[in-house]
Protein backbone atom coordinates (compact mmCIF):
# COMPACT_ATOMS: atom_id res chain seq x y z
CA UNK A 1 0.00 0.00 0.00
CA UNK A 2 1.34 3.01 -0.92
CA UNK A 3 1.84 5.71 1.99
CA UNK A 4 0.83 9.37 1.39
CA UNK A 5 3.11 11.82 -0.18
CA UNK A 6 4.00 14.91 1.69
CA UNK A 7 1.02 17.60 1.32
CA UNK A 8 1.14 20.78 0.97
CA UNK A 9 0.16 22.80 4.34
CA UNK A 10 -3.63 22.22 5.72
CA UNK A 11 -4.76 26.08 4.57
CA UNK A 12 -3.26 25.54 1.05
CA UNK A 13 -5.20 22.23 0.73
CA UNK A 14 -8.51 23.59 1.84
CA UNK A 15 -8.26 26.22 -0.53
CA UNK A 16 -7.96 23.91 -3.39
CA UNK A 17 -10.40 21.59 -2.58
CA UNK A 18 -12.91 24.82 -2.34
CA UNK A 19 -12.15 24.66 -6.15
CA UNK A 20 -14.43 21.93 -6.77
CA UNK A 21 -17.54 24.30 -4.64
CA UNK A 22 -16.72 26.95 -7.07
CA UNK A 23 -18.71 26.08 -9.88
CA UNK A 24 -21.91 25.87 -7.67
CA UNK A 25 -21.00 29.23 -6.17
CA UNK A 26 -24.93 30.27 -6.15
CA UNK A 27 -25.92 27.36 -5.03
CA UNK A 28 -23.75 27.75 -1.55
CA UNK A 29 -23.84 31.43 -1.71
CA UNK A 30 -27.49 30.75 -0.97
CA UNK A 31 -26.83 28.18 1.85
CA UNK A 32 -24.50 30.52 3.38
CA UNK A 33 -26.58 33.33 3.10
CA UNK A 34 -29.46 31.17 4.61
CA UNK A 35 -27.11 30.23 7.61
CA UNK A 36 -26.04 34.41 8.22
CA UNK A 37 -30.05 34.64 8.32
CA UNK A 38 -29.99 32.09 10.72
CA UNK A 39 -27.23 33.31 12.82
CA UNK A 40 -28.37 36.52 13.02
CA UNK A 41 -31.26 35.92 15.05
CA UNK A 42 -29.45 33.97 17.73
CA UNK A 43 -28.93 37.30 20.00
CA UNK A 44 -32.51 38.43 19.54
CA UNK A 45 -33.95 35.66 22.28
CA UNK A 46 -31.66 37.32 24.80
CA UNK A 47 -32.30 40.72 23.61
CA UNK A 48 -36.43 39.51 24.19
CA UNK A 49 -35.61 38.72 27.68
CA UNK A 50 -34.20 42.24 28.92
CA UNK A 51 -37.43 44.22 27.95
CA UNK A 52 -39.67 41.62 29.58
CA UNK A 53 -37.71 41.37 32.88
CA UNK A 54 -36.95 44.80 33.44
CA UNK A 55 -40.90 45.57 33.01
CA UNK A 56 -41.84 43.01 35.45
CA UNK A 57 -43.22 40.51 32.98
CA UNK A 58 -45.15 43.49 31.50
CA UNK A 59 -46.35 45.12 34.45
CA UNK A 60 -44.70 48.32 33.24
CA UNK A 61 -44.49 47.60 29.67
CA UNK A 62 -46.98 48.58 26.81
CA UNK A 63 -46.18 46.32 24.18
CA UNK A 64 -44.40 43.19 26.41
CA UNK A 65 -46.77 40.80 25.32
CA UNK A 66 -45.76 41.14 22.09
CA UNK A 67 -42.95 39.20 23.08
CA UNK A 68 -44.13 35.83 22.82
CA UNK A 69 -45.21 36.29 19.08
CA UNK A 70 -42.03 37.53 17.84
CA UNK A 71 -40.19 34.40 20.16
CA UNK A 72 -42.69 32.12 17.57
CA UNK A 73 -41.95 34.18 14.61
CA UNK A 74 -38.19 34.12 15.01
CA UNK A 75 -38.58 29.92 15.19
CA UNK A 76 -40.57 29.76 12.40
CA UNK A 77 -38.41 31.98 10.52
CA UNK A 78 -35.41 29.81 11.80
CA UNK A 79 -37.03 27.12 10.62
CA UNK A 80 -37.80 27.86 6.99
CA UNK A 81 -34.34 29.51 6.61
CA UNK A 82 -32.54 26.65 7.99
CA UNK A 83 -34.47 23.72 5.61
CA UNK A 84 -33.17 26.05 2.73
CA UNK A 85 -30.00 26.48 3.78
CA UNK A 86 -29.74 22.30 4.51
CA UNK A 87 -31.25 21.70 0.91
CA UNK A 88 -28.64 23.77 -0.62
CA UNK A 89 -25.86 22.40 1.20
CA UNK A 90 -26.87 18.99 0.55
CA UNK A 91 -27.11 19.69 -3.12
CA UNK A 92 -23.60 21.21 -3.11
CA UNK A 93 -22.17 18.53 -1.70
CA UNK A 94 -23.31 15.87 -3.81
CA UNK A 95 -22.00 17.88 -6.63
CA UNK A 96 -18.78 17.86 -5.20
CA UNK A 97 -18.79 13.93 -4.84
CA UNK A 98 -20.20 13.14 -8.25
CA UNK A 99 -17.07 15.94 -9.53
CA UNK A 100 -14.37 14.46 -7.25
CA UNK A 101 -15.39 11.09 -8.37
CA UNK A 102 -14.86 11.75 -12.24
CA UNK A 103 -11.99 13.72 -12.17
CA UNK A 104 -10.15 10.77 -10.12
CA UNK A 105 -11.85 8.21 -12.29
CA UNK A 106 -10.96 10.35 -15.38
CA UNK A 107 -7.26 10.18 -13.93
CA UNK A 108 -7.04 6.50 -13.18
CA UNK A 109 -8.20 5.05 -16.17
CA UNK A 110 -5.02 7.25 -18.05
CA UNK A 111 -2.22 6.63 -15.29
CA UNK A 112 0.47 4.02 -16.95
CA UNK A 113 0.45 0.20 -16.39
CA UNK A 114 3.66 0.75 -13.89
CA UNK A 115 1.25 2.58 -11.35
CA UNK A 116 -1.05 -0.23 -11.45
CA UNK A 117 1.64 -2.84 -10.92
CA UNK A 118 2.89 -1.16 -7.60
CA UNK A 119 -0.71 -0.94 -6.30
CA UNK A 120 -3.73 -2.96 -4.92
CA UNK A 121 -7.01 -2.32 -6.86
CA UNK A 122 -8.82 -2.45 -3.91
CA UNK A 123 -6.94 0.18 -2.46
CA UNK A 124 -7.78 2.47 -5.40
CA UNK A 125 -11.25 1.39 -5.30
CA UNK A 126 -11.47 2.79 -1.65
CA UNK A 127 -10.12 6.44 -2.97
CA UNK A 128 -13.03 6.77 -5.15
CA UNK A 129 -15.60 4.95 -3.06
CA UNK A 130 -14.81 6.47 0.23
CA UNK A 131 -11.95 9.03 0.23
CA UNK A 132 -13.87 11.57 -1.62
CA UNK A 133 -17.17 10.97 0.04
CA UNK A 134 -14.79 11.87 3.53
CA UNK A 135 -13.70 14.97 1.54
CA UNK A 136 -17.10 16.85 1.01
CA UNK A 137 -17.58 17.21 4.80
CA UNK A 138 -14.52 19.77 4.48
CA UNK A 139 -15.58 21.27 1.51
CA UNK A 140 -19.13 22.31 2.38
CA UNK A 141 -20.45 20.94 6.10
CA UNK A 142 -17.70 22.47 7.85
CA UNK A 143 -17.28 25.54 6.03
CA UNK A 144 -20.91 26.53 6.23
CA UNK A 145 -20.75 25.44 10.31
CA UNK A 146 -17.80 27.72 10.62
CA UNK A 147 -19.59 30.64 8.84
CA UNK A 148 -23.16 30.23 10.42
CA UNK A 149 -21.47 29.53 14.39
CA UNK A 150 -19.07 32.33 13.94
CA UNK A 151 -21.74 34.82 12.99
CA UNK A 152 -23.67 33.99 15.70
CA UNK A 153 -21.01 33.69 18.37
CA UNK A 154 -19.88 37.15 17.54
CA UNK A 155 -23.77 38.31 17.28
CA UNK A 156 -23.93 37.04 20.93
CA UNK A 157 -20.55 38.77 21.94
CA UNK A 158 -21.71 41.75 20.34
CA UNK A 159 -25.05 41.96 22.76
CA UNK A 160 -23.02 41.05 25.70
CA UNK A 161 -20.41 43.84 25.15
CA UNK A 162 -23.27 45.83 24.46
CA UNK A 163 -24.81 44.94 27.69
CA UNK A 164 -21.97 44.87 29.97
CA UNK A 165 -18.69 44.37 29.10
CA UNK A 166 -16.32 44.21 31.70
CA UNK A 167 -17.98 40.80 32.46
CA UNK A 168 -17.86 40.04 28.04
CA UNK A 169 -13.61 40.89 28.42
CA UNK A 170 -13.41 37.53 31.06
CA UNK A 171 -15.36 35.45 28.37
CA UNK A 172 -12.89 36.70 25.29
CA UNK A 173 -10.06 35.70 28.04
CA UNK A 174 -10.69 32.06 27.27
CA UNK A 175 -10.63 31.99 23.68
CA UNK A 176 -7.14 32.19 23.59
CA UNK A 177 -6.60 28.55 25.64
CA UNK A 178 -9.64 27.30 23.76
CA UNK A 179 -7.31 27.89 20.58
CA UNK A 180 -4.49 26.42 21.79
CA UNK A 181 -6.32 23.31 22.94
CA UNK A 182 -7.66 22.86 19.63
CA UNK A 183 -4.64 23.85 17.78
CA UNK A 184 -3.16 20.74 19.91
CA UNK A 185 -5.23 18.08 18.31
CA UNK A 186 -5.38 18.72 15.29
CA UNK A 187 -2.19 17.12 14.27
CA UNK A 188 -3.13 13.96 15.80
CA UNK A 189 -6.47 14.12 14.49
CA UNK A 190 -5.03 14.48 10.68
CA UNK A 191 -2.55 11.59 11.12
CA UNK A 192 -5.17 9.12 12.47
CA UNK A 193 -7.43 10.18 9.47
CA UNK A 194 -4.64 9.27 7.17
CA UNK A 195 -3.83 6.13 9.18
CA UNK A 196 -7.88 5.33 9.36
CA UNK A 197 -8.19 5.74 5.44
CA UNK A 198 -5.19 3.63 4.30
CA UNK A 199 -7.06 0.83 6.48
CA UNK A 200 -10.07 0.90 4.65
CA UNK A 201 -8.16 0.48 1.47
CA UNK A 202 -6.60 -2.52 3.63
CA UNK A 203 -10.27 -3.79 4.21
CA UNK A 204 -11.24 -3.21 0.42
CA UNK A 205 -8.48 -5.16 -0.91
CA UNK A 206 -8.90 -8.23 1.74
CA UNK A 207 -12.64 -8.23 0.74
CA UNK A 208 -11.97 -8.24 -3.51
CA UNK A 209 -9.24 -10.98 -3.31
CA UNK A 210 -11.75 -13.03 -1.30
CA UNK A 211 -14.57 -12.25 -3.27
CA UNK A 212 -12.65 -13.19 -6.58
CA UNK A 213 -10.79 -16.03 -5.17
CA UNK A 214 -13.76 -17.81 -3.24
CA UNK A 215 -13.57 -21.23 -5.34
CA UNK A 216 -9.60 -20.97 -4.71
CA UNK A 217 -10.94 -20.41 -0.91
CA UNK A 218 -13.18 -22.57 -0.60
CA UNK A 219 -10.88 -25.64 -2.33
CA UNK A 220 -7.66 -24.54 -0.60
CA UNK A 221 -9.51 -24.13 2.98
CA UNK A 222 -8.55 -21.01 3.08
CA UNK A 223 -11.41 -19.61 5.16
CA UNK A 224 -9.69 -19.28 8.41
CA UNK A 225 -6.67 -17.63 6.90
CA UNK A 226 -8.97 -14.91 5.17
CA UNK A 227 -11.15 -14.45 8.16
CA UNK A 228 -7.87 -13.58 9.83
CA UNK A 229 -6.61 -10.92 7.28
CA UNK A 230 -9.99 -9.26 7.11
CA UNK A 231 -9.91 -9.12 11.33
CA UNK A 232 -6.44 -7.47 11.56
CA UNK A 233 -7.75 -5.25 8.79
CA UNK A 234 -10.49 -4.37 10.74
CA UNK A 235 -9.20 -4.31 14.05
CA UNK A 236 -6.29 -1.82 13.03
CA UNK A 237 -9.11 0.84 11.59
CA UNK A 238 -11.00 0.39 14.80
CA UNK A 239 -7.78 1.43 16.77
CA UNK A 240 -7.43 4.64 14.52
CA UNK A 241 -10.86 5.31 14.94
CA UNK A 242 -10.58 5.03 18.68
CA UNK A 243 -7.93 7.18 18.12
CA UNK A 244 -9.76 9.86 16.46
CA UNK A 245 -12.42 10.00 19.04
CA UNK A 246 -9.89 9.97 22.08
CA UNK A 247 -8.74 13.05 20.92
CA UNK A 248 -12.21 14.78 19.53
CA UNK A 249 -13.88 13.31 22.83
CA UNK A 250 -11.10 15.34 24.71
CA UNK A 251 -11.73 18.61 22.68
CA UNK A 252 -15.57 19.36 24.15
CA UNK A 253 -14.80 18.76 27.30
CA UNK A 254 -11.81 20.72 27.83
CA UNK A 255 -13.63 23.59 25.87
CA UNK A 256 -16.65 23.23 28.26
CA UNK A 257 -14.54 23.29 31.22
CA UNK A 258 -13.07 26.46 30.34
CA UNK A 259 -16.93 28.06 30.17
CA UNK A 260 -17.65 26.87 33.02
CA UNK A 261 -14.82 28.36 34.97
CA UNK A 262 -15.55 31.46 33.13
CA UNK A 263 -19.20 31.45 33.57
CA UNK A 264 -18.62 31.10 37.36
CA UNK A 265 -15.98 34.14 37.25
CA UNK A 266 -19.07 35.75 35.47
CA UNK A 267 -21.55 35.05 38.03
CA UNK A 268 -19.41 36.03 40.86
CA UNK A 269 -19.16 39.84 39.19
CA UNK A 270 -22.81 39.86 37.93
CA UNK A 271 -23.65 39.31 41.82
CA UNK A 272 -21.04 41.89 43.11
CA UNK A 273 -22.83 44.27 40.38
CA UNK A 274 -26.62 43.30 41.23
CA UNK A 275 -25.66 43.69 44.81
CA UNK A 276 -24.33 47.46 44.22
CA UNK A 277 -26.70 48.54 41.31
CA UNK A 278 -24.81 48.30 38.59
CA UNK A 279 -27.21 45.88 36.53
CA UNK A 280 -30.90 45.35 36.13
CA UNK A 281 -32.26 41.99 36.61
CA UNK A 282 -33.24 41.93 33.08
CA UNK A 283 -29.59 42.96 31.78
CA UNK A 284 -28.39 40.01 34.01
CA UNK A 285 -30.63 37.54 32.72
CA UNK A 286 -29.83 38.25 29.14
CA UNK A 287 -26.15 38.42 29.57
CA UNK A 288 -27.08 34.81 31.22
CA UNK A 289 -28.97 33.80 28.02
CA UNK A 290 -26.28 34.67 25.78
CA UNK A 291 -23.57 33.56 27.29
CA UNK A 292 -25.49 30.03 27.54
CA UNK A 293 -26.67 30.56 24.08
CA UNK A 294 -23.01 30.86 22.94
CA UNK A 295 -22.02 27.46 24.63
CA UNK A 296 -23.39 25.35 21.68
CA UNK A 297 -22.04 27.40 18.76
CA UNK A 298 -18.94 27.68 20.47
CA UNK A 299 -19.07 23.74 20.66
CA UNK A 300 -19.73 23.68 17.23
CA UNK A 301 -16.71 25.17 16.19
CA UNK A 302 -14.48 23.48 18.35
CA UNK A 303 -16.03 20.19 17.35
CA UNK A 304 -15.44 20.89 13.61
CA UNK A 305 -11.72 20.26 13.98
CA UNK A 306 -12.05 16.51 14.16
CA UNK A 307 -14.58 16.14 10.44
CA UNK A 308 -12.26 18.99 8.92
CA UNK A 309 -8.62 17.04 9.86
CA UNK A 310 -10.73 13.60 8.62
CA UNK A 311 -11.71 15.66 5.01
CA UNK A 312 -8.08 17.32 4.51
CA UNK A 313 -6.70 13.78 5.10
CA UNK A 314 -9.24 12.26 2.56
CA UNK A 315 -8.09 15.63 0.47
CA UNK A 316 -4.67 14.33 0.87
CA UNK A 317 -5.52 10.92 -1.00
CA UNK A 318 -7.74 12.14 -3.18
CA UNK A 319 -5.49 14.53 -4.53
CA UNK A 320 -2.51 12.15 -4.60
CA UNK A 321 -4.29 10.37 -7.52
CA UNK A 322 -5.27 13.19 -9.22
CA UNK A 323 -1.81 14.66 -8.92
CA UNK A 324 0.03 10.86 -10.27
CA UNK A 325 1.49 11.71 -13.85
CA UNK A 326 -0.46 10.25 -16.49
CA UNK A 327 1.03 8.30 -19.42
CA UNK A 328 3.09 9.83 -21.33
CA UNK A 329 2.16 10.95 -24.32
CA UNK A 330 4.55 13.36 -25.94
CA UNK A 331 4.27 11.75 -29.33
CA UNK A 332 2.49 13.83 -31.69
CA UNK A 333 2.51 11.93 -35.28
CA UNK A 334 -0.32 10.01 -36.34
CA UNK A 335 0.16 6.94 -38.26
CA UNK A 336 -3.26 6.64 -40.16
CA UNK A 337 -3.52 2.85 -41.01
CA UNK A 338 -0.20 1.08 -40.57
CA UNK A 339 1.18 -1.49 -42.88
CA UNK A 340 2.26 -3.37 -39.65
CA UNK A 341 6.00 -3.52 -39.78
CA UNK A 342 7.56 -3.50 -36.27
CA UNK A 343 11.37 -3.02 -35.63
CA UNK A 344 13.29 -3.84 -32.28
CA UNK A 345 16.70 -2.04 -32.40
CA UNK A 346 18.67 -2.65 -29.41
CA UNK A 347 15.79 -2.62 -27.32
CA UNK A 348 16.45 -2.75 -23.42
CA UNK A 349 14.58 -3.25 -20.39
CA UNK A 350 14.62 -3.56 -16.91
CA UNK A 351 11.60 -3.56 -14.36
CA UNK A 352 11.50 -1.00 -10.99
CA UNK A 353 13.95 -3.08 -8.60
CA UNK A 354 15.05 -5.72 -10.81
CA UNK A 355 18.31 -7.03 -10.59
CA UNK A 356 18.84 -8.34 -14.16
CA UNK A 357 17.51 -6.38 -17.42
CA UNK A 358 14.05 -8.59 -18.99
CA UNK A 359 15.32 -7.63 -22.25
CA UNK A 360 18.73 -7.22 -23.16
CA UNK A 361 19.55 -5.93 -26.69
CA UNK A 362 16.57 -7.01 -28.50
CA UNK A 363 16.93 -6.94 -32.55
CA UNK A 364 14.06 -8.27 -34.82
CA UNK A 365 12.14 -7.14 -37.68
CA UNK A 366 8.29 -8.19 -38.67
CA UNK A 367 7.31 -7.94 -41.91
CA UNK A 368 4.03 -6.53 -42.78
CA UNK A 369 1.23 -9.10 -42.49
CA UNK A 370 4.24 -11.60 -41.03
CA UNK A 371 3.03 -13.98 -38.01
CA UNK A 372 5.84 -14.50 -35.59
CA UNK A 373 5.57 -16.02 -31.89
CA UNK A 374 7.46 -15.52 -29.18
CA UNK A 375 8.51 -18.61 -27.18
CA UNK A 376 10.98 -19.61 -24.70
CA UNK A 377 10.44 -20.43 -20.64
CA UNK A 378 8.69 -18.57 -18.07
CA UNK A 379 10.46 -15.29 -17.73
CA UNK A 380 12.20 -15.31 -20.65
CA UNK A 381 10.80 -11.48 -21.53
CA UNK A 382 8.33 -12.64 -23.89
CA UNK A 383 5.04 -10.80 -22.50
CA UNK A 384 7.50 -7.88 -21.94
CA UNK A 385 8.60 -7.79 -25.35
CA UNK A 386 4.62 -7.65 -26.67
CA UNK A 387 3.84 -4.82 -24.29
CA UNK A 388 6.63 -2.88 -24.97
CA UNK A 389 4.43 -2.61 -28.75
CA UNK A 390 1.44 -0.58 -27.64
CA UNK A 391 3.26 1.26 -25.38
CA UNK A 392 2.90 -0.15 -21.73
CA UNK A 393 5.61 -0.07 -20.88
CA UNK A 394 9.01 2.17 -22.31
CA UNK A 395 12.04 0.72 -23.31
CA UNK A 396 14.94 1.30 -21.26
CA UNK A 397 17.17 1.40 -24.18
CA UNK A 398 17.15 1.53 -28.00
CA UNK A 399 13.94 1.93 -29.82
CA UNK A 400 11.15 0.07 -31.38
CA UNK A 401 9.42 1.35 -34.56
CA UNK A 402 6.13 0.70 -36.41
CA UNK A 403 6.45 1.63 -40.24
CA UNK A 404 9.75 3.05 -39.74
CA UNK A 405 8.57 5.40 -36.78
CA UNK A 406 9.61 5.23 -33.73
CA UNK A 407 6.80 4.79 -31.39
CA UNK A 408 7.99 7.03 -28.97
CA UNK A 409 6.78 9.75 -31.45
CA UNK A 410 3.28 8.32 -32.83
CA UNK A 411 0.43 9.59 -30.52
CA UNK A 412 -1.29 7.00 -27.84
CA UNK A 413 -4.41 7.12 -29.42
CA UNK A 414 -3.00 6.47 -32.77
CA UNK A 415 -0.83 3.98 -31.71
CA UNK A 416 -2.80 1.72 -30.14
CA UNK A 417 -5.89 2.72 -32.53
CA UNK A 418 -3.25 0.06 -35.01
CA UNK A 419 -3.09 -2.37 -32.10
CA UNK A 420 -5.80 -5.39 -31.04
CA UNK A 421 -4.96 -7.62 -28.27
CA UNK A 422 -6.43 -10.99 -26.82
CA UNK A 423 -4.53 -12.10 -23.93
CA UNK A 424 -4.64 -15.86 -21.66
CA UNK A 425 -6.81 -13.58 -19.06
CA UNK A 426 -9.67 -12.37 -21.19
CA UNK A 427 -11.15 -9.18 -19.67
CA UNK A 428 -14.96 -9.29 -20.20
CA UNK A 429 -17.31 -6.49 -18.67
CA UNK A 430 -21.05 -7.13 -16.70
CA UNK A 431 -22.48 -6.00 -19.73
CA UNK A 432 -24.50 -7.42 -22.72
CA UNK A 433 -22.87 -10.16 -25.58
CA UNK A 434 -22.95 -7.04 -27.90
CA UNK A 435 -21.18 -4.43 -26.03
CA UNK A 436 -18.26 -6.13 -24.91
CA UNK A 437 -17.54 -7.14 -28.73
CA UNK A 438 -18.30 -3.41 -29.63
CA UNK A 439 -16.34 -2.25 -26.61
CA UNK A 440 -14.28 1.45 -26.90
CA UNK A 441 -13.65 2.48 -29.86
CA UNK A 442 -15.82 0.23 -31.98
CA UNK A 443 -18.83 1.07 -29.69
CA UNK A 444 -21.70 2.35 -31.82
CA UNK A 445 -20.86 -0.40 -34.61
CA UNK A 446 -24.26 -1.84 -36.61
CA UNK A 447 -25.77 -4.92 -35.18
CA UNK A 448 -24.81 -6.30 -38.73
CA UNK A 449 -21.20 -5.63 -38.22
CA UNK A 450 -21.14 -6.94 -34.80
CA UNK A 451 -22.69 -10.32 -36.20
CA UNK A 452 -20.49 -10.65 -38.59
CA UNK A 453 -17.27 -10.37 -36.40
CA UNK A 454 -19.27 -13.13 -33.94
CA UNK A 455 -19.10 -15.27 -37.36
CA UNK A 456 -15.82 -15.02 -38.17
CA UNK A 457 -15.29 -15.49 -34.50
CA UNK A 458 -16.68 -18.94 -34.58
CA UNK A 459 -18.87 -17.29 -31.93
CA UNK A 460 -22.09 -16.96 -33.31
CA UNK A 461 -23.87 -20.49 -32.77
CA UNK A 462 -23.19 -20.22 -29.03
CA UNK A 463 -24.18 -16.68 -28.86
CA UNK A 464 -27.45 -17.28 -30.44
CA UNK A 465 -27.77 -19.92 -27.87
CA UNK A 466 -28.35 -17.66 -25.35
CA UNK A 467 -31.42 -16.37 -23.87
CA UNK A 468 -31.13 -13.01 -25.17
CA UNK A 469 -28.92 -13.79 -27.60
CA UNK A 470 -26.23 -10.85 -28.42
CA UNK A 471 -28.41 -9.00 -25.44
CA UNK A 472 -27.38 -11.19 -23.06
CA UNK A 473 -25.67 -10.07 -19.87
CA UNK A 474 -22.61 -12.42 -19.41
CA UNK A 475 -21.90 -11.10 -15.79
CA UNK A 476 -18.79 -9.84 -14.36
CA UNK A 477 -15.81 -11.00 -16.81
CA UNK A 478 -18.17 -13.09 -18.10
CA UNK A 479 -18.71 -15.62 -15.58
CA UNK A 480 -21.66 -16.97 -17.23
CA UNK A 481 -19.68 -18.28 -20.45
CA UNK A 482 -17.22 -21.26 -20.74
CA UNK A 483 -13.80 -20.50 -20.69
CA UNK A 484 -13.22 -21.03 -24.62
CA UNK A 485 -16.68 -18.95 -25.28
CA UNK A 486 -15.10 -15.76 -23.37
CA UNK A 487 -12.21 -16.25 -25.75
CA UNK A 488 -14.05 -16.14 -28.24
CA UNK A 489 -15.81 -12.98 -27.41
CA UNK A 490 -12.27 -11.57 -27.20
CA UNK A 491 -11.09 -12.41 -30.42
CA UNK A 492 -14.80 -11.13 -31.94
CA UNK A 493 -13.54 -8.13 -30.54
CA UNK A 494 -10.59 -7.92 -32.09
CA UNK A 495 -11.88 -8.81 -35.44
CA UNK A 496 -14.70 -5.58 -35.53
CA UNK A 497 -11.62 -3.71 -34.07
CA UNK A 498 -9.70 -4.68 -37.49
CA UNK A 499 -6.37 -3.65 -36.44
CA UNK A 500 -3.24 -3.89 -38.57
CA UNK A 501 -1.37 -4.91 -35.68
CA UNK A 502 -2.59 -8.00 -33.34
CA UNK A 503 -0.58 -9.46 -30.03
CA UNK A 504 -2.09 -12.88 -28.49
CA UNK A 505 -0.74 -13.55 -25.17
CA UNK A 506 -0.89 -17.16 -24.78
CA UNK A 507 -4.15 -16.93 -26.59
CA UNK A 508 -5.39 -20.87 -26.04
CA UNK A 509 -2.84 -21.84 -23.45
CA UNK A 510 -6.18 -22.31 -20.87
CA UNK A 511 -8.69 -24.11 -22.72
CA UNK A 512 -9.40 -27.69 -23.21
CA UNK A 513 -9.11 -29.68 -26.65
CA UNK A 514 -12.22 -28.79 -28.37
CA UNK A 515 -12.47 -25.22 -26.96
CA UNK A 516 -8.73 -24.72 -27.92
CA UNK A 517 -9.65 -26.23 -31.60
CA UNK A 518 -12.10 -23.72 -31.92
CA UNK A 519 -10.42 -20.90 -30.60
CA UNK A 520 -7.43 -21.67 -33.10
CA UNK A 521 -9.74 -21.83 -35.87
CA UNK A 522 -11.16 -18.22 -35.05
CA UNK A 523 -7.29 -16.95 -34.54
CA UNK A 524 -6.20 -18.02 -38.02
CA UNK A 525 -8.84 -16.51 -39.73
CA UNK A 526 -8.32 -13.07 -37.03
CA UNK A 527 -4.25 -13.18 -38.01
CA UNK A 528 -5.03 -13.14 -41.69
CA UNK A 529 -3.41 -10.26 -43.69
CA UNK A 530 -2.50 -8.85 -40.08
CA UNK A 531 1.17 -8.83 -38.53
CA UNK A 532 0.80 -10.93 -35.51
CA UNK A 533 2.66 -11.44 -32.87
CA UNK A 534 1.86 -14.72 -30.88
CA UNK A 535 3.20 -15.23 -27.25
CA UNK A 536 3.28 -18.88 -27.51
CA UNK A 537 2.82 -21.80 -24.60
CA UNK A 538 1.69 -24.69 -26.61
CA UNK A 539 4.05 -24.94 -29.04
CA UNK A 540 1.42 -27.51 -31.65
CA UNK A 541 -0.61 -23.93 -31.87
CA UNK A 542 2.62 -22.13 -33.71
CA UNK A 543 3.74 -24.55 -35.89
CA UNK A 544 2.15 -22.51 -38.83
CA UNK A 545 4.09 -18.92 -38.22
CA UNK A 546 6.56 -17.39 -40.73
CA UNK A 547 8.64 -17.15 -37.78
CA UNK A 548 9.16 -18.53 -34.38
CA UNK A 549 11.76 -16.61 -32.03
CA UNK A 550 13.03 -18.08 -29.05
CA UNK A 551 14.15 -16.16 -25.73
CA UNK A 552 15.82 -16.96 -23.23
CA UNK A 553 16.70 -14.64 -19.86
CA UNK A 554 16.15 -11.64 -21.74
CA UNK A 555 17.81 -12.76 -25.42
CA UNK A 556 17.06 -13.71 -28.69
CA UNK A 557 18.78 -17.63 -28.69
CA UNK A 558 16.80 -18.77 -31.50
CA UNK A 559 15.22 -17.70 -35.26
CA UNK A 560 13.39 -19.69 -37.73
CA UNK A 561 10.59 -21.27 -38.81
CA UNK A 562 8.83 -24.96 -37.09
CA UNK A 563 11.08 -27.17 -39.39
CA UNK A 564 14.46 -25.19 -39.38
CA UNK A 565 14.59 -25.15 -35.71
CA UNK A 566 13.65 -28.72 -35.17
CA UNK A 567 16.18 -29.75 -36.87
CA UNK A 568 19.05 -27.92 -35.54
CA UNK A 569 17.92 -29.62 -32.38
CA UNK A 570 18.78 -26.56 -30.40
CA UNK A 571 16.26 -25.26 -27.54
CA UNK A 572 13.24 -24.70 -29.87
CA UNK A 573 13.89 -28.59 -30.06
CA UNK A 574 14.01 -29.49 -26.44
CA UNK A 575 11.16 -27.39 -25.77
CA UNK A 576 9.09 -29.19 -28.27
CA UNK A 577 10.18 -32.67 -27.08
CA UNK A 578 9.73 -32.06 -23.69
CA UNK A 579 5.84 -30.89 -24.70
CA UNK A 580 5.48 -34.12 -26.21
CA UNK A 581 6.85 -36.10 -23.92
CA UNK A 582 4.48 -34.39 -21.24
CA UNK A 583 1.12 -34.47 -24.02
CA UNK A 584 2.01 -38.95 -24.32
CA UNK A 585 2.45 -38.61 -20.34
CA UNK A 586 -1.07 -37.30 -20.07
CA UNK A 587 -2.87 -39.05 -23.04
CA UNK A 588 -1.24 -42.54 -21.06
CA UNK A 589 -2.76 -41.58 -17.79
Amino acid sequence: MSSFRKQPYGGTLYLRLLKYVRPYAGAFGAAIAAMVATAATEPLLPALMKPLLDSNFGRTGEHTYLIPLAIIGIFVARGGIGFVSDYALAWVANRVVLDLRVAVFARLVRLPTRYYDDQSSGALMSKIAYDVTGVTGAATSVLTTLVRDSIAVLGLIGWMLWLNWQLTLIVLAMLPLIALAVRQFSGRLRRTSRASLQAMGEITHVLEESIEAHKVVKVFGGQPYEQRRFLEANAFQRAQNMKQTVAAAALGPIVQILAAVALAVILSAALYQSATSQTTVGGFVSLITAMLMLLAPMKRLTDINSPLQRGLAAAESVFQMIDQPVEDDRGTLELGRARGEIAFDQVRFTYPGGHRPALDGIDLVVSPGQTVALVGASGSGKTTLANLVPRFYHPGGGRITIDGLDIESIGLASLRGNIALVSQDVVLFNDTVAANIAYGGSNGASRARIEAAARAAHALDFILALPQGFDTLIGENGVKLSGGQRQRLAIARAILKDAPILVLDEATSALDTESERQVQAALEGLMRERTTLVIAHRLSTIEKAHRIVVLSHGRIVESGRHEELLARGGTYARLHQLQETEALSAAGE
